[in-house]
């Protein structure tokens, strides 16, 4: 991690940095559950300055952005908020980031191992057009909240981003079983503000005079999961597609014109299925701790011996994990599309002595999701005969 993310407020009372992809901010300050509580109630804020911010700015910055990316940008108004993916050449994804313009400027808010990435390559793709790019991570910091900051904030933040998930975007659609206002997103109302860096203490400070306190990233990563929200540092691997990730509600448009990947992206959706889908388990909270993220997902009977779920071949792997102060330990995992729905699964954590977790999973991206037009049929897909 680049040190100029480094956080000043793991010097605030109470601050344990978080020892995960979150460093180096705090994971929490003392009490992770109450922290949680008043994050979700909208009274708390969360240190994220170790994320990652890009601007695009220049006359041809939309237009650009969208020939580029998943999503459509050309036409955005200032203030909307949306989410873009870049691809590689098999619709796997390399980028992704929340995005809103001012006006002038598209702010890019992204990782903080993606950010100076994503600039150096935006920047090799900009050819003859009129666009500057401009990694700002070193002159903001990002704060993380489930309502907005306080009218006492000051300075006021730049730029506030809201999440768009898990609504329906234009040219979007939804790869999970249930209606969106049943989805466990629908009280999910996170937003992103930009702070000056040099300015953070102050900021905090003035947010902790108006009644709010500090969060950890413990508490944010355990409402994202209940929200079934999937996160680039988390779900995405080498290997994701937005599909799997039921990302195709919220951060790609099916009918944009062309952009590297989209063939992958048509043809999963239209004549196929994803390989993987992102499931949500209820783990089972006997144990008193929680299982590493990469910990294998079996889909096995928890009333097998030790000896038999050693031996148990992996249907999928945990991407994210945390203790919800109502459900207990939950995670997000990503398993092979035919597992069975129904099926209890466990979860193995280690190898030489692992711990074995029961874990009920909760459909997000159903198996059957994509194949929206349905396979073509008939004698001309018959390979001829030699």
């Amino acid at each position: 991690m680049d040190e100029r993310l480094s956080s000043e407020l793991l010097s605030r009372p109470g601050a344990v940095p978080d020892s995960g992809d979150d460093a180096p901010v705090a994971g929490h300050y003392g009490d992770p559950t109450r922290e949680q509580r008043a994050l979700e109630q909208g009274s708390a804020v969360v240190d994220l300055s170790n994320r990652s911010v890009v601007t695009v700015s220049g006359p041809d910055r939309l237009s650009w952005l969208s020939t580029l990316s998943s999503q459509q940008i050309a036409g955005l108004k200032p203030g909307e908020p949306t989410e873009l993916l870049l691809l590689d050449i098999s619709g796997r994804i390399e980028h992704e980031a929340a995005v809103i313009d001012d006006g002038e400027t598209v702010w890019l808010i992204t990782e903080g191992s993606h950010g100076a990435v994503l600039a150096q390559w935006l920047d090799s793709m900009k050819f003859m057009l009129r666009v500057e790019i401009t990694d700002r991570s070193a002159e903001y910091a990002v704060l993380g909240s489930m309502a907005a900051l306080p009218e006492a904030t000051s300075p006021a933040p730049q730029i506030v981003w809201e999440d768009p998930w898990p609504q329906l975007g234009v040219g979007a659609a939804s790869y999970a079983e249930i209606e969106e206002s049943q989805h466990p997103g629908s009280d999910w109302s996170w937003r992103l503000s930009l702070v000056p860096r040099d300015a953070l203490g102050a900021v905090i400070d003035s947010i902790l005079q108006a009644g709010w306190m500090l969060a950890g990233t413990m508490a944010s990563e355990a409402l994202r999961i209940a929200a079934w929200r999937p996160r680039l540092a988390r779900e995405v691997d080498e290997k994701a597609i937005p599909h799997e990730l039921d990302l195709i509600r919220t951060a790609v448009h099916l009918s944009k014109g062309c952009y590297k990947g989209q063939e992958t992206v048509a043809r999963v959706h239209n004549l196929g299925h994803p390989p993987r889908r992102l499931v949500f388990l209820h783990l089972d909270g006997s144990e008193h701790t929680l299982p590493a993220i990469g910990s294998d997902v079996l889909a096995a009977s928890a009333e097998a011996s030790p000896e038999e779920l050693i031996q148990e071949r992996a249907v999928g792997k945990i991407t994210s994990v945390g203790r919800h102060h109502e459900m207990g330990p939950i995670a997000l995992a990503l398993v092979k599309r035919k597992v069975d729905p129904a099926l209890q699964l466990v979860v193995r954590d280690g190898a030489e002595e692992p711990s074995f977790y029961a874990a009920a999973q909760e459909i997000i991206v159903r198996p059957d999701a994509g194949q929206a037009v349905g396979r073509p049929q008939g004698d001309f897909l018959r390979k001829p005969r030699r």
